[in-house]
């Protein structure tokens, strides 16, 4: 059984920053052979997938997100992060990271998210 930890949202103005992490846990998970994704979910939407980055570190962004979001792992952690800029009141969300399977589901139960809220 693996366990998604995330942690680092907050609420921040239009403009700032934020770091977020989701930490992976589980009695034999090989961490570094599975892909990682950060997804977040709005208010009254579906949860969509924000970025995705592989084992071999290559990366894919949502187009709402690219340029501003950067995400990446450490493997000896088993921890992906998503670094945030230019943060806007769309990024509202609560923010989930998870494996992503090629059809689109996810490898892991969900962990609880962790909140960003942007907004003056």
């Amino acid at each position: 059984q693996v366990q998604l930890v995330e942690s680092g949202g907050a609420l921040v103005q239009p403009g700032g920053s934020l770091r977020l992490s989701c930490a992976a846990s589980g009695s034999g998970l090989f961490f570094s052979a599975y892909p990682m994704g950060w997804y977040r979910r709005a208010p009254g939407k579906q949860r969509d997938v924000v970025a995705t980055i592989t084992r071999g570190l290559s990366t894919t962004y949502a187009d709402s997100v690219k340029g501003r979001f950067t995400i990446s792992r450490d493997n000896a952690k088993k921890t992906v992060y998503l670094q945030m800029n230019d943060l806007k009141p769309e990024d509202t969300a609560v923010y989930y990271c998870n494996g992503p399977r090629a059809d689109g589901s996810a490898f892991w139960d969900w962990g609880q998210g962790t909140q960003v809220t942007v907004s003056s």
